[in-house]
């Protein structure tokens, strides 16, 4: 087409002075009409004119003309050798990605590797027959060749484009295509960006998770001594990095390193915890550290705001760990040892005083728990609903399915003609009644996911969270007032505590009093699961408001059904690397079936040699992992690897479109991960 249209636009070149003969001839016409004498003048110039230009046109146009093949010819030649010797490698590819033709470079590129004729995946492998461009879209490719990173601009092109009428098309080639290959050494930029990302920021804070309480009955030469010890461990661990460190306060620190120095911490597995963790002089508990880092694009400031957002998720989960925030990546490391139980309760009464005042606030309060509610989820409603009725305000809790051990509880408050009708309310009904005024409090759950009705958190402008279950990344992030301990045993015993600081007159009732107390009882598996003094001592105020113990146990007697079930899959379970329960829980004919998969986790702890159970149980299209432990194995790890979460010795996990074996299967290749990291 080009060489078309160059060729009209040379002729009609050459044939302008004919068209101006033309318009001279009409000039000499007119001439004539005003005088005859200068007509027949400017007649024998006209001819003379028409003469010359006819000459001209027939003897030069062949001169002209082979003027201008030598000139594009001389073109092509530069051209070809414009490409041929071009310092980026350049080749042209059949659309089956056979190499038909190569510049300089390309050849120096390959060395002595023979490539004509072969096809280019099996010169340069990491290009595959599936990145080859199938439409006139650029396809991009990053690959190293030879020790050098490059990238590789694959575009395909219509032969036509070049008026070529030499190439023959090879059987099953497209003859109208060819795909065009550039190569682009990035190899020195991608230094140069590896450099600039390996000087970046990063922000830490470094605390210690239990100053108070491991210095509480400490005289003072060991206080100082240990305190110096920290010290000394912390700031040789940073100065080793090139790290900036500063003590903030007696068990606060706030350090700022290069991010090259991520992979190093990260490959060691932030051995600072186990270093401190080590620390001995003579004390009953040792003390334990914590550290958040945080990165961010966007400034220092960003990432000083993801390191507190990273502490706080590591305090949340325990503490003796270590999380990293980079954007929305969110890593964990350590989580060994037990969570510590805090002696003062300073921090339940400074929730409780901040509850009240946004409860005063408020028209209406919605609690709200996780799905598939336990007896623990219901107690710690009810007591919020206790706080709300107090304090006057409108309460509803927000249930969907009742669970076989929650039904004999809530079937008191059913039958009690001192329980307004609306009391319960389903999902529904909930989205039906909230607004701005209304309060949502979350009991026994952070996650969004995993609560009754994660639409109520779009809806509601307030929302509070009470919950004992560590933190993960995905956690509510909405919340005006959180308060998650994962030392407490259950959520009724935090919630216990705070209703002795929200008002002199609360009464608890007897029926509400049962209720937190089967919660206390189950979560703690009969006060044997992370059971502290205050565990004791929120029992011991339930007993002294009417919570009767006999009731209770009534509470958690199963039916035959379930006692079979139960012995079945006891008696079917697999130990794996020798330490390790695992079994089905059927859930044929049975209400609850988590449940009942959760007892028979504890039942297998009972087993010696057992360190760690995991009961899977399929039930509403999903298999559902009950994992406990005693304190050899950090099974909330564990389930965290399946996307799941919990405590240390408490943890579960939900496992979607997968079968019972395959969950099983699951369960082992994240104990072997656990193991390859040596975190069993």
């Amino acid at each position: 087409m080009d060489k078309r249209k160059t060729g009209q636009n040379l002729k009609s070149y050459m044939r302008w002075p004919l068209y101006l003969s033309v318009l001279l001839l009409v000039m000499n016409i007119m001439i004539y009409a005003v005088d005859k004498e200068a007509g027949i003048v400017m007649t024998a110039f006209l001819i003379l004119y028409i003469a010359i230009a006819l000459l001209l046109f027939f003897m030069k146009n062949a001169v002209v003309r082979a003027g201008m093949v030598s000139y594009a010819n001389d073109y092509s030649q530069v051209q070809r050798h414009l490409i041929r010797e071009m310092a980026v490698p350049y080749a042209i590819l059949d659309t089956q990605g056979f190499i038909m033709w190569a510049n300089d470079e390309f050849s120096n590129l390959m060395g002595e590797v023979s490539y004509f004729a072969k096809q280019i995946q099996e010169i340069l492998p990491e290009i595959s027959a599936e990145d080859l461009p199938e439409d006139l879209n650029d396809k991009e490719l990053h690959i190293s060749c030879n020790g050098n990173a490059y990238k590789v601009l694959l575009r395909r092109i219509e032969v036509d484009n070049f008026g070529v009428e030499t190439i023959e098309a090879a059987e099953g080639l497209d003859a109208n295509s060819l795909i065009t290959m550039y190569m682009q050494d990035e190899t020195t930029l991608n230094q140069y960006k590896q450099e600039l990302d390996d000087r970046k920021m990063l922000v830490g804070l470094l605390y210690i998770d239990n100053y108070e309480e491991a210095l509480a009955d400490v005289d003072e030469v060991k206080v100082s001594l240990l305190t110096a010890l920290i010290d000394r461990k912390v700031t040789k661990y940073m100065q080793s990095m090139d790290s900036i460190v500063k003590k903030l306060e007696k068990d606060k620190y706030l350090f700022l390193l290069k991010n090259k120095y991520l992979p190093q911490l990260e490959n060691s597995k932030f051995s600072l915890l186990e270093e401190v963790r080590g620390i001995n002089i003579g004390i009953e508990m040792a003390a334990t550290i914590s550290m958040g880092l945080g990165f961010s694009e966007e400034g220092y400031q960003k990432s000083y705001e993801y390191a507190r957002v990273a502490i706080d998720l590591a305090l949340g989960r325990g503490g003796d760990q270590a999380v990293v925030k980079k954007g929305d990546q969110i890593s964990y490391y350590g989580g060994k040892s037990v969570q510590v139980e805090k002696k003062t309760r300073v921090k339940a009464r400074v929730k409780a005083h901040a509850l009240r005042e946004l409860m005063e606030t408020r028209d209406r309060v919605m609690i709200m728990g996780h799905s598939i509610g336990d007896v623990d989820c219901f107690g710690a409603g009810v007591g919020i609903y206790r706080i709300a009725k107090t304090l006057g305000k409108k309460a509803n809790i927000v249930i969907n399915d009742i669970t076989s051990t929650v039904r004999p509880v809530i079937n008191r408050f059913l039958t009690d003609a001192d329980y307004e009708d609306d009391m319960f309310l389903n999902s529904q009904q909930a989205l039906e009644l909230v607004d701005d005024n209304t309060l949502l409090v979350i009991v026994d759950v952070n996650r969004p996911s995993y609560t009754e009705c994660p639409e109520l958190l779009e809806n509601a402008k307030t929302v509070v969270v009470l919950d004992h279950h560590r933190q993960v990344g995905d956690a509510i992030d909405n919340a005006v007032l959180s308060y998650i301990e994962p030392y407490a045993s259950s959520t009724c015993e935090m919630i216990t505590e705070i209703l002795q600081y929200i008002d002199d007159n609360l009464k608890l009732r007897q029926v509400e009093a049962d209720a937190m107390y089967s919660g206390i009882v189950v979560d703690s598996s009969n006060f044997v699961t992370k059971t502290g003094v205050r565990t004791f001592e929120a029992a011991a105020f339930l007993r002294r408001c009417g919570a009767d113990i006999t009731r209770v146990r009534k509470i958690f007697r199963s039916n035959k059904q379930e006692y079979k079930l139960r012995a079945e899959a006891v008696h079917n379970m697999e130990i794996y690397l020798d330490h390790y329960a695992i079994t089905e829980c059927k859930a044929e004919g049975v209400e609850s079936p988590t449940v009942l998969g959760a007892q028979v986790a504890n039942e297998l702890l009972n087993i010696t040699e057992v360190k760690a159970s995991f009961v899977l149980t399929y039930y509403n299209e999903k298999v559902y992992v009950s994992a406990r432990s005693i304190d050899e194995l950090n099974v909330q790890l564990v389930m965290e690897k399946l996307g799941g979460g919990g405590h240390l010795s408490v943890a579960g996990a939900q496992l979607k479109d997968v079968t019972v074996e395959v969950g099983k299967q699951m369960v082992k290749d994240a104990l072997n991960s656990m193991l390859e990291e040596n975190k069993i």
